[in-house]
């Protein structure tokens, strides 16, 4: 399985770089840390993120994969993520691509306008912030679509490109 979350991994390495390079050029300006959970809403997964957040589960000693599971399943159908205890995730170093760009700035296109948005938390006195400091999110996206797509094209189990919830994501079997 491993071998089938190259593209994955290396898609996450390349925006964690990138989360870390903006957190840096806006230090001042970010409040998001540790601990800070606002943006922590229950979500859905494209398969290729399901698969990676069940590997990181699956690679964890077996009583903690437990816990975890347990406590996923007492919090399914909360509108905050199953994953969330104290404020943290319990899965953090697995957690989704959005997971990692949240409180950041983004960019997107919502029908035929472009907007931008960020954790209201931050950047509150920031009058402009670099290009370079800001996350296009359909530029992401498509890249996220596109190593999804290889994910499921050399996959042998029965997935769909149908999104999943995290509750979903962790009880699936393959």
């Amino acid at each position: 399985m491993s071998g089938l979350l190259d593209n994955y991994k290396q898609l996450v390495a390349r925006i964690d770089a990138l989360c870390s390079a903006i957190e840096a050029s806006l230090a001042d300006q970010i409040t998001c840390s540790e601990g800070c959970s606002s943006c922590c809403t229950a979500i859905t997964l494209f398969p290729v993120e399901a698969a990676a957040l069940r590997g990181a589960l699956e690679e964890l000693p077996e009583q903690e994969a437990e816990v975890i599971q347990q406590h996923v399943d007492l919090h399914a159908g909360s509108e905050r993520c199953p994953l969330l205890s104290h404020h943290r995730c319990l899965l953090y170093r697995a957690r989704p691509i959005i997971c990692r760009t949240h409180g950041l700035p983004i960019i997107y296109t919502e029908g035929d306008i472009r907007k931008s948005d960020c954790c209201p938390l931050n950047l509150s006195e920031a009058e402009s912030v670099s290009g370079s400091s800001v996350i296009d999110l359909d530029k992401l996206n498509t890249l996220l679509v596109a190593v999804n797509s290889l994910y499921l094209s050399k996959s042998e189990t029965a997935e769909t490109a149908e999104r999943l919830t995290i509750v979903e994501a962790l009880t699936k079997r393959q």
